[in-house]
């Protein structure tokens, strides 16, 4: 993942790529992980095209096997190639490419260690962080709440890239499948890129719906019930095509 500028260690530095390591680190990518590498760059450009993201904020990891592929710190997702493929083992040491890994790289493993995730998106997508400086959970205020294992909880700040936000997000991910992170953005996870990424769309949706509802002088958003989620949700697992 690459993280905004402002959370690099020097503000003056603000455009400076990441440091690059002289000598390559471990073995070169299987087929396997490199086709996961151009799915995982398409992803990441994709959070900012779509606005969830500003710069190089933000960040995408994808499981092969036991290894974790990253986006790296500090590199414009536009400028990834090929060659660039980054990835670690589950006790986050580097064991593909040269560049240093995502500065979030305690949440990506936290998460892929503890859940069934295969792919994880973290964007500081604005109006879903916007809600993180609000409340402590996200209201249900769509039945997509369902889709997310119920109402999305907020985990509690603590200092980008450490073992305390790693800790705080796994609590708020509890039987959920995202979370936001206070005053940060997003975390979430699926089966594959997709999934992960249209969890993370959702969300910020439904942030931006509460946000406009709870806007109106005078009126207070209608809300969902438990037994009105518990039934979407129940639906929400037989959606689309069948394989």
């Amino acid at each position: 993942m690459a993280e905004q500028r402002r959370d690099q260690r020097s503000a003056g530095d603000a455009r400076e790529e990441a440091p690059v390591v002289t000598e390559p680190r471990g073995r070169g990518a299987l087929k396997e992980e490199a086709h996961a590498w151009e799915e995982l760059v398409a992803t990441a450009r994709r959070t900012v095209s779509d606005g969830l993201v500003v710069g190089t904020s933000g960040n995408v990891s994808v499981r092969v096997g036991d290894t974790i592929l990253v986006t790296p710190s500090g590199i414009p997702y536009d400028r990834l190639t090929p060659d660039d493929v980054t990835g670690v083992d589950l006790d986050g040491r580097q064991v593909l490419g040269t560049l240093v890994p995502t500065s979030e790289l305690p949440m990506h493993l936290a998460v892929h260690r503890t859940t069934d995730a295969r792919a994880v998106v973290h964007t500081h997508a604005v109006h879903a962080t916007a809600v993180s400086t609000l409340v402590t959970e996200l209201p249900a205020i769509h039945y997509m709440t369902g889709a997310l294992g119920g109402p999305v909880r907020v985990a509690p700040y603590a200092t980008y890239g450490t073992d305390e936000l790693a800790e705080n997000m796994l609590h708020a991910l509890t039987g959920r499948s995202a979370c936001l992170l206070q005053n940060h953005g997003t975390m979430a996870y699926g089966a594959t890129l997709d999934q992960a990424y249209d969890r993370t769309a959702q969300l910020e949706w439904m942030c931006r719906l509460w946000l406009t509802a709870s806007s109106v002088p005078g009126l207070s958003p209608s809300l969902l019930s438990e037994k009105q989620l518990r039934a979407a949700g129940e639906r929400l697992r037989g959606y689309g095509q069948r394989k």
